[in-house]
């Protein structure tokens, strides 16, 4: 990875949320632009993905992806997999499971294994999602300069549910550093800031679903700002 310090999002990251919904087709394509503080790097990232619903608790997508950081690009594919813990609304709180694995395209990338818990729950129409993320690099000194070590990272966000094709509220995502020594606050990056997201539809099993975010940097290694959006055709 090109991305420095504990700042290992990518900006084109987006929350995983825990449901899974069986059969379901999707083109997916996100992009992201970090625009940095003084001193630091700044960051793009785009990628595309083919997902499909496999079974009523797992669903699995391939990526092709780039990074941008100071201007050298990474080129990249990654597997990812998301499974269903928990039936939606069984228990107080809705729990799954994403695992990644990221194999570089380009000779500057490194492979990547990611995984972590997924949380959602419901208060009326207020959606609370909360997850960690665990990654670990291959290949070559990871963002942090130290090799093989394993980054926790975080993700969470707040929702409205206002209508289907229209819901607004806050996102968050940050990085700790290794995950059982965590960066002291100065080496530590967190995000947050308002986002927008919906589902419309487009007839039959065909929607389009969207959402976007602008994230302000909260600690010194942050970006400025992170512009993030995503958008999904499901059939």
């Amino acid at each position: 990875m090109v991305f420095a310090s504990a700042a290992w999002a990518n900006p084109a990251d987006y929350i995983f949320l825990p449901a899974v919904e069986y059969g379901e087709r999707e083109v997916d394509v996100k992009t992201g632009t970090a625009t940095p503080k003084p001193g630091n790097p700044g960051a793009q990232g785009a990628s595309i993905g083919l997902g499909y619903g496999a079974s009523e608790h797992w669903f699995t997508e391939i990526y092709l992806k780039q990074e941008r950081s100071a201007g050298q690009p990474s080129n990249l594919a990654e597997w990812e997999n998301k499974f269903q813990l928990t039936e939606t609304g069984q228990y107080p709180v809705d729990l799954g499971l994403v695992t990644e694995i990221e194999a570089p395209l380009s000779a500057n990338a490194s492979w990547e294994i990611a995984a972590g818990p997924l949380l959602q729950t419901d208060f009326g129409k207020l959606q609370l999602n909360g997850n960690l993320i665990f990654r670990h690099s291959y290949g070559q000194p990871d963002e942090t300069g130290t090799p093989f070590s394993t980054n926790l990272g975080y993700q969470w966000q707040v929702k409205y549910r206002w209508q289907s094709a229209l819901e607004y509220g806050l996102q968050g995502l940050g990085g700790m550093g290794t995950w059982d020594r965590w960066g002291n606050q100065s080496n530590q990056s967190h995000l947050a800031g308002p986002a927008i997201m919906g589902k419309l539809p487009l007839g039959g099993r065909q929607y389009i679903r969207y959402n976007a975010a602008w994230l302000i940097g909260i600690s010194r290694i942050a970006p400025k700002n992170t512009f993030r959006a995503q958008i999904e055709y499901e059939f």
